[in-house]
């Protein structure tokens, strides 16, 4: 059988970890990098991007990656498309395990514990701090005062229907008005 070529620079071959002391690791990704992810990730900017923790054997067979997540990330607010700068600072925890259950079926509800993985070859703490990043980023940055405005369409002359109307007692005031309307009459 041939061997496999690594993943990543930084990927542990499973079969050389020590499964009597935890294996170390801490990557710091340079400026060429840090550009290159945030362009496959459609950020306007990423810095400080650090990825540290270790790797150790946990029971017999399955191997456990803990680590902390650290960068910084900015990207375009939802509302404005202002620079939103955020910190991100997150624990990070993968578990290999050798008797994986692979689901195959067309549709499965999501597992509660999304932490674990098949065990392969290689453990990739790269390929980790990348998925990691994605998960911890958030999904609608805002900027500091930035408020989604209501905007109201209807053709013309007819009044157009706002966000209030549709309360359950927005039709209680225009039949208030049309009483006293016919009452004043």
């Amino acid at each position: 059988m041939a061997k496999q070529s690594s993943p990543s620079a930084g990927a542990l071959r499973v079969a050389d970890l020590n499964q009597n002391s935890s294996t170390s690791f801490a990557l710091r990704p340079d400026a060429a990098a840090l550009k290159a992810m945030a362009a496959e990730l459609e950020l306007l900017g990423l810095r400080k991007l650090s990825f540290s923790g270790e790797v150790a054997a946990h029971g017999g067979a399955d191997w456990r990656l803990t680590g902390t997540l650290g960068a910084t990330v900015v990207q375009p607010c939802s509302v404005t498309l202002e620079p939103v700068t955020t910190r991100i600072d997150v624990p990070v925890e993968r578990m290999y395990l050798a008797q994986y259950e692979e689901i195959d079926a067309p549709e499965v509800e999501m597992p509660e514990d999304d932490t674990t993985e098949p065990l392969g070859q290689w453990i990739d703490p790269e390929q980790v701090m990348i998925e990691a990043l994605v998960l911890a980023l958030p999904l609608y940055p805002r900027s500091d005062g930035a408020e989604l405005g209501e905007t109201v369409y209807a053709e013309p002359g007819v009044t157009p229907m706002r966000d209030e109307d549709a309360r359950p007692f927005a039709g209680l005031a225009d039949l208030k008005a049309q009483l006293d309307k016919t009452s004043k009459d």
